[in-house]
């Protein structure tokens, strides 16, 4: 009989953080790490050295954006674009939803129990740390 996780817990952030920003210094770019649980509140955070300041509220908000809506921020990005079926939603939640890339959604069985969200770097860089942080888990 396995137990079954509901919500990312601390330590589950702290390995997530460690393997994004393994990533991160890999390909030598300074970022924002932030980590939200199955309600989409902050977790764990980290900004690495030389990581930009505006990078610390994108990072918090690309992480609740990927679990508000269960989606990585770099597809609601593709279907919020002028004609898409979310544009305009960049402006809901008192503009708390970011649309380009760097947030996923954590999953165990199918279920979002979390999310990663970074900033730092371009769309790609972003979502690549974003990435290698969600596989740790």
């Amino acid at each position: 009989m396995s137990t079954t996780i509901k919500t990312l817990q601390l330590a589950d952030a702290r390995r997530i953080i460690a393997a994004a920003t393994k990533k991160a210094e890999e390909i030598k770019q300074p970022m924002c790490i932030a980590v939200a649980d199955a309600g989409g509140n902050l977790l764990a955070f980290e900004r690495m050295e030389n990581a930009w300041m505006g990078s610390i509220d994108i990072s918090q908000k690309k992480a609740w954006t990927s679990r508000a809506f269960d989606i990585e921020t770099g597809q609601l990005a593709a279907h919020s674009q002028s004609g898409g079926q979310f544009f305009g939603i960049h402006a809901s939640n008192d503009g708390k939803v970011m649309i380009f890339a760097g947030g996923i959604p954590i999953k165990q069985d199918d279920k979002v129990i979390g999310s990663i969200g970074v900033s730092g770097g371009s769309g790609e860089q972003d979502h690549s740390v974003a990435e290698a942080g969600a596989a740790a888990f």
